[in-house]
């Protein structure tokens, strides 16, 4: 496949992702929310909607390898390790397209959380074109790659640098996401802070898990807002966090601030469990921010509220262009 016909072939895997029609898709969407009850419906339509709108638009997907004239039409032939992660669903698919836009195979050890959606797609792949057959393979344990992209946490990262270190790498780990709020936020930018927070159960590294606020700042428009989704309480997962978080505030006797759903503690750490959002004050200067734990920031002198869940291509994760590590590989 050219590089062209690889564009093609995305293209069409993005119409069909959006074919409200499709049966078989629709029976893939149940199957993985069995599979997983984190991946609500309502999430798994979302995470499909975006990928198929931002990441497989025809015009996105020929502006966004333009950028890389290194792409060459052949295939390379070099085979590239994938460790997929499973926090929301199909997460790990713009590993799996930039390694196959980039014309390598891509050797692909998908997440134990979400498997029924990645093998929905690669199938589906191999429909478009056969020969994505030849360049797609999933194995269990990745072994005999020239280079790896693995996902992870802080514990599995260091296990992936003692196993992939000596190749061609990108290693991810645990990051998160802030927003910065002067007080001036309208009603429209709150309500679509909550997006930023609270889609997927916040379990993203795009999803905003602590704010940073003026001091004297009115919480109560923000707690407002978040009632949209205390309807995230019917879930027993989501509920059991909920509970424990609420138990561990109220023993240790920590004020705390309740939508009826999702609770927001004071706490200098930018990681936040399930349910909770962090909150931190300050005077004048904003806080500075730690690269290694922050992926991305909304509000004031950040991204756009309510963008964190719809980025583009170009949008690497961990800031690392994933597109010019794999076009540059020999």
């Amino acid at each position: 496949m050219n590089l062209q016909t690889r564009i093609n072939s995305f293209f069409l895997l993005g119409s069909h992702l959006l074919d409200l029609k499709n049966d078989e898709l629709a029976e893939a969407k149940t199957r993985a929310y069995e599979q997983n009850s984190w991946f609500l419906p309502s999430f798994i339509e979302e995470s499909i909607s975006q990928i198929a709108r931002q990441f497989l638009n025809k015009e996105a997907l020929t502006q966004w390898t333009s950028l890389y004239p290194q792409i060459g039409n052949d295939g390379t032939g070099i085979k590239v390790g994938i460790v997929m992660a499973g926090n929301i669903p199909l997460v790990g698919f713009h590993d799996l397209l930039s390694t196959l836009i980039a014309g390598h195979t891509a050797v692909v050890k998908l997440s134990s959380k979400d498997t029924v959606l990645m093998e929905y797609v690669i199938k589906r792949l191999i429909s478009i074109d056969p020969e994505f057959e030849q360049t797609i393979i999933v194995q269990d344990q990745l072994k005999n790659c020239d280079a790896y992209i693995a996902t992870g946490s802080n514990n599995t990262s260091r296990y992936f640098e003692q196993y992939f270190g000596k190749f061609p790498h990108i290693i991810r780990s645990n990051k998160t996401s802030i927003a910065i709020l002067d007080g001036q936020e309208s009603s429209t930018d709150l309500e679509l802070l909550t997006e930023d927070i609270m889609l997927y159960f916040g379990r993203g590294c795009r999803n905003v898990t602590q704010i940073w606020v003026p001091e004297g700042y009115n919480f109560i428009p923000l707690l407002n807002a978040l009632k949209k989704y205390n309807y995230l309480l019917e879930e027993h997962k989501y509920k059991h966090n909920y509970d424990y978080q609420l138990a561990l505030l109220m023993m240790n006797r920590q004020f705390y601030m309740d939508s009826g759903g999702i609770l927001l503690s004071e706490n200098a750490s930018p990681f936040a469990a399930i349910s909770q959002v962090h909150y931190q004050f300050y005077k004048e200067e904003l806080p500075a921010l730690n690269g290694e734990e922050i992926q991305c920031m909304v509000g004031k002198g950040g991204l756009s509220f309510g963008s964190l869940q719809q980025p583009n291509l170009s949008q690497y994760a961990d800031g690392v262009d994933t597109l010019a590590f794999l076009s540059n590989l020999k």
